[in-house]
């Protein structure tokens, strides 16, 4: 029994042993499996923190380059935003109160944004809050009356101070104040309504509308639109109605004036009628512009949930100040039209097919007052004393048609004969390179020389009879009809400006006989080739001289009378004599009376003013536009390069053109050219200078012997006998290829002949006192030896010629500095000698074998770079 109970409790113990074996294995295994789980443990919670860190710093990254991204962003916008809310609402529309003055839109802009406030967004800096009225919306503004009455005033204040003057007409509906919330207007002169007249004015609103809708006429769809259109002053101001509504008004207004009202919102503002309104509703319309007003806060349409901070009203001292002057200046009448005024919206878009028209100013009520030239009136004439505005007119005249008419449209000649440079701003200058491109010549200081004159006459007569020939192979007999059937043409119309006119048609002689008969020519038939004579002066007499020829005067129907003018206009009529200065009268009837319009000239003088038009004009010159030929009396022309010897004379084996020609000096012409004297192989081919102006008379004989060197082979003897004219002399010399010195010591006219020809320089050859230079004269000339002489007096040529009796035929040709025209008789053909006046750098050129009558020329100044 008790071993049995052994062995069993052997049994138990040794299962207990292998149970416990069995517990502590799965309990070490339990515990390594937990070590395990919480080593994961601890890894997933360092990943996690990881991660959560670097996913903090990415999120703060991220947030951050938002952030700057939105305000780098933001400020770009707001700096776009303030560049155009400048731009919308420029000068008095847009500047704050205590930098605020009243300002005037540029001509032919539109009206701007007016500003009420400032928005502020984010950290970006305040924006204008602006909002549009004229030509735009009505305004419908409610919320607290003191608020809304000093946004209104500062509406007013500025839609006021940003127009002209006269350009709004003001209309307040007040019943409850009596006009008084807006009493600081009161010096404008505005139109108030009392209680009641709510209805009446509602009906003159609408009738007004029906009229300015009747004006328009279907071309243009708004009042707006044809302001743009037309240049000038708005043809119809703006009507700005403010109503200031109380209750009664809202609860009294009938079912016909709500009416009324309706329409007045739908169509006033095409019109040019706009309504602010304070205290009574509006039909919703997309011309009205709804504001909410609530504790210095806006919010208005075009703004959407942008709030607007409204600034405080306007200082009354300003709104005062600012309505006294705007008042005198109303009382005043309207500014004169400026230059810039004048100008069209858009530069050389008209035609001269049917003739030029170009404002000059404006009336006194500021519509711009227009000047026709073409076939009826086709010239004018211009009068006005000494300081009565000439020049500025003829400035404004022109500035006007160059801004209208392309140069393919309009030539330009221009001639000042008063002592001045009235047209140099339309020519390069030494400090400006532009020019006007119209001009095709222009003349400056000419009062000296008629001859120059002469010569435009000339030139446009021999346009008018080529316009004549053209007009009559396309069988056309007016300048329109052949434009119009050869549009390829281009035949631009010529106006022809002479200023002080009467210079040229001074004195009995040739020059002014000849000049009276191709202005009576030019007058008459010039206006059917688009040829027209604008003549002025302030001279009395002058004019006067026009009236004894019936024929010329008759055609310029055209007349510009300025102040004080006399003459210019019908006997009977004495505008001239009572309008103020800077004004003119512009009459289309010769002057009749009743055919008057006072014109306001603007400022036409300041050449600052002027030279920015004029340079984009020249910029915008077609290709091909020749620069203007340009002739001023005061300066002195230079012997051209291409009329000096380039280096050594050409072979004897080269082709030499027959009869050379001596260049003398320039020709007082339109193209400029040179005067030219033939040497051919015939009797009398010399050349004898006359008087006693060295200095002239040595370039004279330098231009002729250089530019005779520059034609060909030629050998050349140079004989100085005047010390004072050793220099020149000597310069002479080292400048021509081939040439021989001859001084008082050695001279020598026997020359033999050479096989190429040899021209003899003679500085004062009165002094050489030789019998030989006689011969030479006689019988050179055959033998291609010429003589080029200067001779200090015609007496003392007479003598080397033979004495008293002598004949002068071995002189074929002489030019006259300082000798009186009578003194030139032996060498005229006809008796008592040439009309001639010597002035300083002019001679008098007479050629037997080509001139009928001698011409002045103006020697070249040969020496002035040379050393």
């Amino acid at each position: 029994m008790g071993s049995h109970r052994n062995a069993l409790v052997a049994v138990v113990r040794q299962e207990l042993a292998e149970a416990r074996g069995s517990a502590r294995a799965l309990l070490a295994a339990a515990e390594s499996a937990r070590g395990e789980a919480q080593n994961r443990r601890r890894l997933v919670r360092d990943a996690y923190a990881t991660c959560l860190s670097q996913l903090t710093a990415a999120r703060e990254a991220a947030r951050d380059d938002v952030q700057r991204r939105f305000q780098s962003e933001a400020t770009r916008l707001a700096g776009h935003l303030r560049g155009l809310a400048t731009t919308s609402a420029t000068g008095a529309a847009g500047a704050p109160w205590r930098l605020w003055s009243p300002s005037e839109p540029d001509p032919g802009s539109r009206p701007g944004l007016l500003r009420i406030g400032a928005i502020t967004f984010e950290e970006t800096a305040a924006l204008p809050g602006l909002v549009p009225l004229l030509d735009a919306v009505h305004l419908h503004v409610s919320g607290p009356s003191p608020q809304v009455d000093d946004l209104i005033t500062g509406v007013l204040l500025r839609a006021l101070g940003s127009t002209r003057a006269g350009d709004v007409h003001l209309t307040v509906y007040d019943p409850e104040n009596l006009g008084g919330t807006l009493a600081p207007f009161a010096p404008l002169n505005p139109t108030f309504v009392g209680p009641g007249g709510l209805g009446s004015l509602l009906d003159d609103l609408a009738d007004h509308i029906c009229r300015v809708n009747e004006s328009l006429g279907g071309q243009y769809p708004s009042l707006a639109e044809l302001a743009a259109a037309r240049p000038g002053p708005r043809p119809e101001p703006w009507k700005l109605v403010v109503l200031l509504a109380d209750r009664a008004t809202s609860v009294e207004m009938t079912t016909a004036q709500r009416a009324q009202l309706d329409r007045i919102v739908r169509t006033g503002v095409a019109c040019g009628v706009h309504l602010v309104v304070r205290g009574l509703a509006l039909e919703d319309d997309p011309t009205v512009e709804r504001i909410v007003v609530r504790d210095q806060v806006a919010t208005c349409d075009s703004l959407g949930s942008l709030e607007i901070r409204l600034d405080p009203p306007p200082p009354p001292e300003r709104i005062a100040a600012f309505c006294r002057t705007t008042a005198e200046r109303l009382r005043a009448g309207p500014d004169p039209a400026r230059l810039a005024d004048l100008e069209p919206a858009k530069y050389w878009a008209e035609s001269s097919i049917d003739g030029l028209v170009a404002p000059i100013g404006d009336s006194t009520d500021g519509s711009l007052v227009e000047v026709p030239l073409g076939d009826d009136p086709p010239h004018a004439l211009i009068g006005g004393p000494s300081g009565s505005g000439k020049t500025n007119l003829i400035y404004t005249w022109l500035g006007s048609l160059a801004t209208r008419y392309g140069p393919e449209e309009l030539a330009l000649y221009l001639l000042d004969f008063k002592e001045g440079v009235s047209f140099a701003r339309y020519v390069p200058g030494p400090h400006d390179p532009a020019w006007l491109p119209q001009v095709r010549l222009a003349g400056l200081n000419v009062n000296g020389d008629r001859e120059f004159g002469l010569a435009m006459l000339r030139h446009l007569s021999e346009e008018l009879r080529l316009r004549a020939q053209a007009a009559k192979r396309y069988d056309a007999g007016k300048l329109a009809e052949l434009r119009a059937e050869d549009p390829t043409g281009h035949w631009p119309r010529i106006v022809a400006v002479i200023d002080e006119f009467q210079v040229l048609l001074d004195g009995r002689d040739a020059v002014a006989d000849e000049a009276v008969a191709l202005l009576e020519d030019l007058a008459r038939r010039g206006r059917s080739q688009g040829i027209h004579l604008i003549l002025a002066s302030q001279d009395v007499a002058g004019i006067q001289a026009l009236w004894g020829r019936a024929g010329l005067i008759a055609q310029f129907t055209l007349r510009i009378a300025l102040p004080k003018a006399r003459r210019i206009l019908a006997d009977d009529n004495l505008a001239a004599a009572v309008i103020p200065r800077f004004h003119a009268v512009v009459n289309t009837e010769s002057g009749m009376s009743g055919a008057n319009r006072i014109v306001r000239l603007p400022d036409a003088g300041d050449r600052n003013l002027w030279r920015g038009v004029q340079r984009r004009l020249w910029r915008d010159r077609p290709a091909g536009c020749a620069e203007p030929r340009l002739f001023d009396g005061d300066a002195v022309p230079t012997l051209p390069a291409a009329l000096r010897p380039s280096g050594r004379v050409p072979s004897t084996d080269a082709p030499v053109g027959s009869s050379p020609g001596a260049v003398l000096g320039e020709r007082i012409d339109v193209a400029a050219q040179p005067a030219r004297l033939r040497l051919g192989r015939m009797p009398g081919r010399n050349l004898a200078i006359l008087g006693t102006r060295t200095e002239e008379a040595c370039d004279v004989l330098a231009a002729a012997a250089l530019s005779l060197a520059a034609q060909g082979p030629a050998h050349f003897s140079v004989m100085c006998l005047d010390p004072t004219a050793g220099p020149a002399a000597t310069r002479l010399f080292a400048e021509l290829p081939s040439a021989d010195w001859y001084d008082v010591g050695d001279l020598d006219f026997a020359l033999a002949p050479r096989d190429i020809p040899h021209y003899v320089v003679g500085y004062a050859l009165d002094a050489a006192r030789d019998p030989g230079l006689r011969k030479l004269l006689a019988e050179g000339p055959e033998q291609r030896i010429h003589v080029l002489g200067w001779w200090r007096s015609v007496p003392r040529l007479r003598d080397d010629l033979g004495g008293i009796g002598a004949r002068f035929d071995t002189i074929g040709a002489w030019v006259a500095l300082d000798v009186q025209g009578a003194d030139l008789s032996p060498l005229y053909p006809q008796p008592g000698g040439p009309v001639w006046y010597p002035r300083p750098r002019r001679a008098l050129f007479f050629d037997r074998s080509v001139h009928r009558t001698p011409e002045v020329i103006i020697p070249y100044e040969v020496n002035s770079d040379h050393t």
